[in-house]
């Protein structure tokens, strides 16, 4: 029986020595040029959902390109299994679960990185970088909940946390305001529509979808999922809104809007090195694809929303060549957790999957601790430094801020992101191995070595009926054999009783650095 934890730490306080903090094994982020860098980061797209990663049903041909001249990894993940403390750790480097605010936010939330909290995007522009974001937020906006001028300038900002330039919804395709936030402005503002948002109480004379189901004309909501309230482009939608007018967005052009966004910020800068954080929102609901994609996939809106998002990807690798810069652009594309297919809307997804599995041979999926819930694609592209390949090797969003930090030659100050590791030189595909352990959480904890998995025990429902989901909690104890068991079938916690308290002291001495009471 051999375990990285067990190995490679002793049982005792040692376990968080410096030969299990993740530190890279070797590295050479010296570059005679800087390189770009884009985050591509799909929303609620599954470990089993394009064809590189073994999809049989659906095809990803840009997607595909890009994993076969770069590196495809089958052990990354993100550190939770829903959007927003998967973004926020990705963009800190710092765990959602050490704050008690950063569960799912509402599409009216504050801004949850905070001006004085360092991004990636930070690391980026004080290396002389240009930094844009474009597409799905859901991180907040403004400075408290239902305080935002959404008539004026919303502040804070994405600006205040080391973006250039943005581009962005506030929070989801299903969720109110539905128009697109530029430099903190509503984009094509209408001055005869002024905006009114609420999370409380709807507003007299709008229409919700509850109680008008004739005027959702595109969409409608499943029963016991809440997405009945404003109606906007005959979509109803979580929370109440008021006026927009021309600035509404129209589903079926937020892929082409999201695209030709990121196209424009390459062109502009393409003389100068420049990061940019793409947040697609295709897959997650209300799934209403463009209509050159509609039917395409014979899976319904889900399968049509991979194939638009695929096309995106392979808009942004054209303008790159386009612009001659494809060599020297670092992409990586990834998910912010894993699938779910039936999430609020009678779009047919149960019903036309047929034999696609979006969780792979994973169990679980969005919401859940189990692999699918936090398992996801993850593909590094960068054809001047990478060779192509896949990898084995264990890696987290946690790192991606310390990695880009090595890749520019910016050291954080202390206290910045002091969960994430510099593991640049398995992305790059120098080192093999990767972490030795990640943390996620979704109710419960999990802590995983690559080989071994513990899932400590949580007293809430095992299984999400709404969306019809295991959510992988358990009032008992649960260790899985990874390599032998990828879809976490047979628990081993008894059997192995050494290594569940290794596991369990691993999970309780990162809890102890930082975790409020929740």
């Amino acid at each position: 029986m051999k375990t990285k934890v067990l190995l490679g730490c002793s049982l005792g306080g040692s376990l968080l020595a410096a030969g299990c903090a993740g530190t890279p094994k070797t590295a050479d982020a010296e570059m005679l040029q800087k390189p770009n860098v884009i985050f591509i980061v799909a929303d609620d797209l599954g470990y089993g959902d394009m064809s590189c990663y073994g999809a049989k049903a659906i095809s990803t041909p840009h997607v595909d390109s890009l994993a076969a001249n770069g590196l495809r990894f089958t052990d990354a993940h993100s550190v939770a299994a829903t959007s927003t403390p998967s973004r926020y750790s990705l963009f800190t480097g710092h765990y959602s679960w050490r704050r008690n605010d950063t569960g799912i936010a509402t599409g009216d939330a504050g801004m949850i990185i905070r001006p004085e909290q360092r991004t990636v995007a930070d690391v980026f522009k004080a290396a002389g970088y240009a930094t844009g974001a474009i597409g799905k937020w859901h991180l907040g906006m403004g400075d408290k909940a239902g305080t935002q001028d959404w008539n004026g300038t919303i502040t804070p900002g994405p600006q205040d946390i080391g973006f250039d330039y943005s581009y962005l919804m506030a929070a989801t395709g299903d969720r109110v305001p539905c128009v697109w936030i530029e430099n903190q402005q509503v984009a094509n503002y209408d001055e005869n529509a002024p905006i009114y948002v609420s999370y409380k109480e709807p507003f007299p004379g709008e229409p919700l979808g509850k109680d008008h189901p004739e005027l959702l004309t595109k969409l409608k909501p499943t029963p016991k999922h809440g997405h009945n309230q404003a109606i906007v482009n005959g979509i109803s939608r979580i929370g109440y809104m008021k006026g927009g007018g021309k600035a509404l967005w129209q589903d079926e052009h937020i892929a082409d809007t999201i695209a030709a966004k990121a196209v424009q910020f390459i062109e502009q800068h393409k003389d100068s090195a420049f990061f940019l954080y793409v947040g697609t929102n295709d897959i997650h609901v209300p799934r209403y694809p463009h209509p050159r994609f509609v039917g395409k996939s014979g899976m319904g809106y889900r399968g049509d929303a991979i194939l638009q998002f695929d096309w995106t990807v392979g808009e942004i690798m054209k303008a790159l060549r386009q612009q001659g810069i494809a060599d020297n652009t670092m992409i990586v594309l990834t998910s912010d957790n894993g699938p779910v297919v039936n999430d609020g809307y009678l779009d047919q997804a149960v019903e036309l999957l047929g034999n696609h599995r979006p969780w792979g041979e994973l169990r679980g999926g969005k919401y859940s601790i189990f692999e699918a819930g936090t398992r996801v694609p993850f593909i590094v592209s960068w054809p001047a430094k990478v060779t192509p390949g896949v990898s084995d090797a264990l890696v987290s969003h946690i790192d991606l801020f310390a990695s880009m930090a090595g890749l520019v030659g910016e050291k954080p100050d202390e206290g910045v992101a002091v969960d994430s590791r510099n593991q640049l030189p398995a992305l790059l595909g120098e080192d093999k191995e990767g972490r030795d352990y990640i943390v996620e959480v979704a109710q419960a904890f999990s802590v995983s070595d690559g080989e071994w998995k513990y899932i400590a025990p949580c007293k809430r429902t095992p299984y999400y009926a709404i969306t019809r989901t295991e959510t992988g909690n358990s009032k008992e104890e649960q260790l899985y054999n990874l390599r032998e068991d990828l879809g976490e079938k047979n628990n081993l916690a008894a059997k192995y009783p050494k290594i569940v308290e290794a596991m369990k002291e691993l999970l309780e001495q990162e809890k102890a650095k930082g975790f409020p009471e929740r």
